[in-house]
């Protein structure tokens, strides 16, 4: 019987993945990473949580009958979600600390955690799905039967051999209702929970002061800018801007204006209406190909994300000799911000993935 390790947050899909996973005839370990002290929300589906969330996911494995743990590894995620969060928005960029989280410490830390419990699999409540693909002779991820839930954006990192071990059984239902109603059948005492999509690590959402208060310090004003470098009025900090944000900038001018640009180096915010929003290009780094054991030797036609929930826009994508890939719209594309990632695909097939710069 293969041993299945359970990502279990205390929510109704991880829950039910256990079920599944268990009624499927798998020997499964419910697991929690405990990653903070802070409390407050979860992510979706990140597997960490408060003390209530805990209880839930440990009466699921109780009503499963299978085991269940609790790893601290709050050092790690201090160290590859909280920090990299902080330094992203000094440096002028825009992070996303749920895939960081699931890069480093579900897939990472969690995912080495499993091995040395001989789990040949780990399972999470995400909704995407893996299929091996005999003709590329590769494992793909593919978008979830759930077109509104899908969640292969923030998976777009994993490796040949993490896809190879992992499962998600939520992949195939095509409607969150289902799978409350399986939870519910089942007696899972989280069949109704609400979901949260908040910041873990940030409750209230003020990233900003969270920020300060990790550093212990604050960062200096600066200029407002045009694109052609005029001046017009003075900013209370880069931390506090976000690319295409309108609201709270304090500046009257003939048209709205948009944050274009953040710049560490001269501490200036470039400011613009909203067609200069566009782009006709990114470039991404730190890029991961799925669908290729090697980067592709031509341009290739694809379908991009540049947000989580942003609708796909055509484009094509080249490999670059220095490892990065340079990415063409066919139309241009509103607000892409560094340090988001930026995913591509080929129908319900993610091609790969990486981080804009």
């Amino acid at each position: 019987m293969d041993k299945a390790l359970v990502a279990m947050s205390g929510g109704v899909d991880s829950s039910a993945a256990a079920l599944l996973m268990k009624n499927a005839g798998f020997d499964c370990i419910g697991v929690t990473m405990k990653l903070h002290d802070s409390g407050g929300a979860t992510c979706s589906e990140k597997a960490c949580c408060t003390a209530s969330d805990a209880e839930d996911a440990r009466g699921v494995c109780v009503k499963l009958g299978i085991p269940y743990y609790v790893f601290n590894m709050s050092a790690d995620f201090d160290k590859n979600v909280i920090e990299r969060f902080v330094h992203s928005y000094e440096v002028g960029e825009t992070p996303n600390p749920c895939i960081d989280c699931n890069h480093y410490l579900k897939f990472g830390g969690l995912y080495r955690k499993a091995a040395e419990l001989g789990c040949h699999y780990i399972v999470t409540g995400h909704y995407a799905r893996v299929e091996f693909d005999e003709k590329l002779n590769r494992w793909l991820l593919k978008k979830s039967l759930n077109a509104a839930k899908d969640q292969s954006y923030v998976l777009y990192f994993l490796s040949q051999e993490q896809l190879s071990h992992t499962k998600f059984p939520l992949g195939e239902f095509a409607d969150k209702s289902q799978v409350r109603r399986l939870a519910d059948k089942n007696g899972l005492i989280n069949a109704a929970k609400r979901e949260s999509q908040d910041i873990c690590f940030v409750p209230d959402g003020d990233y900003v002061a969270f920020i300060r208060q990790y550093r212990a310090a604050d960062y200096p004003e600066g200029d407002f800018v045009t694109a052609y470098g005029s001046i017009l009025g003075r900013h209370k900090g880069v931390i506090n801007y976000t690319i295409g944000q309108r609201k709270g900038l304090g500046i009257s001018y003939s048209e709205p204006l948009y944050v274009l640009k953040k710049s560490v180096s001269d501490n200036t915010v470039t400011l613009g209406t909203e067609r200069e929003l566009y782009s006709e290009n990114l470039t991404a780094r730190d890029f991961n190909w799925i669908m290729y054991a090697e980067p592709p030797a031509e341009p290739i036609n694809v379908t991009v994300r540049t947000r989580y929930h942003a609708k796909e826009a055509t484009a094509v994508a080249e490999a670059n000799a220095d490892g990065t890939v340079t990415i063409r719209f066919a139309e241009p594309q509103r607000a892409i911000s560094a340090g988001q990632a930026v995913v591509l695909y080929s129908g319900d097939t993610v091609v790969g993935g990486g981080t804009i710069c």
